[in-house]
């Protein structure tokens, strides 16, 4: 099995891509520590790595965090090896599904960001191995939910604001601003 790499915008946070389904259509895994890991023997393979601050699944890649003190030149490789030990085990990404939002009961305005955000801004983000997630929208605010690589990201404010909140205002003249929440 070959996992290739690669560098995200943000300097903490590397994506693999192992080559293979991760969640598929699924949806994605987001991890801040190994006690939220409970449901993915992944991402608690990858919390027992030293170093590891944050785990993201995607549809084909795993986006890791690592913390101040360690080193990618230290990490990098365990990273590699636990995932590529994970899928030649055959061994479960995830012990249930993942919860899926059906939307019954939004309103027009509300589909309509969800549907520009799910076409638009998620297939961007995801290249860069993160996520953005729909939360709520109230009195004209949008609020969305950064993970993987987004989540910490230097340059995740600029693409909230310049580009996210820019696109939604264009389309849908409800929306006058973006913010991030935890």
């Amino acid at each position: 099995m070959f996992i290739q790499t690669e560098a995200t915008p943000n300097p903490a946070t590397l994506k693999f891509l192992p080559g293979t389904t991760v969640m598929g259509h699924a949806g994605t895994a987001n991890f801040v520590d190994a006690a939220a890991a409970g449901e993915s023997p992944l991402a608690l393979r990858l919390f027992g790595i030293s170093g590891v601050d944050g785990v993201f699944l995607g549809s084909d890649f795993v986006t890791v965090t690592k913390g101040d003190e360690a080193g990618w030149d230290v990490v990098k490789p365990r990273v590699l090896a636990a995932i590529m030990d994970h899928f030649t085990q055959g061994e479960k990404v995830m012990n249930s599904a993942v919860a899926d939002e059906s939307g019954e009961g939004d309103s027009d305005t509300v589909k309509q960001i969800k549907e520009l955000i799910e076409t638009r801004v998620r297939p961007a983000v995801a290249q860069d191995g993160g996520d953005i997630v729909f939360r709520s929208f109230e009195d004209g605010v949008v609020y969305l939910h950064m993970q993987g690589s987004c989540a910490g990201c230097p340059s995740s404010t600029a693409t909230l604001k310049n580009g996210i909140e820019n696109m939604l205002r264009h389309y849908v003249p409800e929306v006058q601003e973006v913010r991030a929440v935890n």
